[in-house]
This record gives C-alpha cells, sequence and structure tokens, in this order.
C-alpha cells in the first residue's frame, strides 16, 4: 500500500472517529501530495521518497509556526499546530541519531571522493537524497561542515 493509500485509509477512520484534529492534518498532506501529482502531469503518482519529502517539509512548517506562535503568546494556535505536526510525524521514518548521522556522512564523503570544503556540494547534494526524512537538512549540513574541515 502506498503512502497516499495509507493517507486515504487513516482519513476514514479519522472521520469515523471524530477526530477533527488528526482529520485536519490528514486533509492538508492529501491537498498538498494532490498538487504535486498534478503538477507532475495527468496518471503520474508520487514516489515514497517524493510523499516522505512532502510530510517532512509540512512538519517542518508546522514547527516553525508553533515557534512563532508561541513568540507572539497565542499558544492556542501553537498546539494546534503541534497537534498536527505529532499526525506528520507518525509517517515519517524515525530520525537518525548523532552517531548514525555522523556515521551515514562519512560513508558518503568516502563515496564521492570529498577531501575539502570545497566538494561541500557533492557531499550535500548525495546526501539530502539518501537522508530525505532520516535527519533534518541543517543538521546535515553542520556534520558535513564538520567532517570536512
Amino acid at each position: 500500500m502506498s503512502l497516499f493509500d495509507q493517507i486515504n485509509n487513516d482519513m476514514k477512520a479519522a472521520m469515523k472517529a471524530r477526530d477533527k484534529a488528526k482529520l485536519e492534518a490528514l486533509r492538508n498532506i492529501k491537498k498538498v501530495m494532490l498538487e504535486a501529482r498534478a503538477a507532475k502531469g495527468a496518471g503520474s503518482e508520487l514516489s515514497e521518497e517524493e510523499s516522505l519529502k512532502i510530510i517532512s517539509k509540512l512538519a517542518k512548517q508546522g514547527t516553525d509556526s508553533a515557534e512563532i506562535y508561541k513568540k507572539q503568546n497565542r499558544e492556542d494556535l501553537a498546539e494546534q499546530e503541534m497537534a498536527q505536526v505529532k499526525v506528520f510525524e507518525n509517517y515519517l521514518p524515525a530520525k537518525m541519531s548523532d552517531e548514525e548521522l555522523t556515521a551515514a556522512v562519512k560513508g558518503i564523503i568516502e563515496k564521492t571522493g570529498a577531501s575539502s570544503m570545497k566538494d561541500m556540494g557533492k557531499v550535500m547534494g548525495l546526501a539530502s537524497k539518501e537522508l530525505a526524512g532520516k535527519a533534518d537538512g541543517k543538521e546535515i549540513a553542520v556534520k558535513v561542515k564538520s567532517l570536512l574541515q
């Protein structure tokens, strides 16, 4: 079952359970996925990697929005955003630990043959693809910089 189908099934379950917060989050995911499919062309399907990237982006946006709401003393809105982020995170793979990220980045550096900061773009391109959804882009960049210096 694809991630898109799983989200559809979970939407039905949320409707039956009358879980408004979960239903709203799932509808948001489905809307963005449908837009991405339409942009690719009629009849096209999203790969699992593309679907995970979409959900990861939504989770990051929700977290950023919640931080802004907290700064503006709008705890009610921040709680709504974080509730949606929790739903998004159910569909994402578990985040890598610092040790796992270091090992993965070292492996990618060996694959690319990078030796200095000049090769950072090459390493980041491959690392972003391989570690999509497993680690945040900022964390990957920090780790690559520290290992290439």
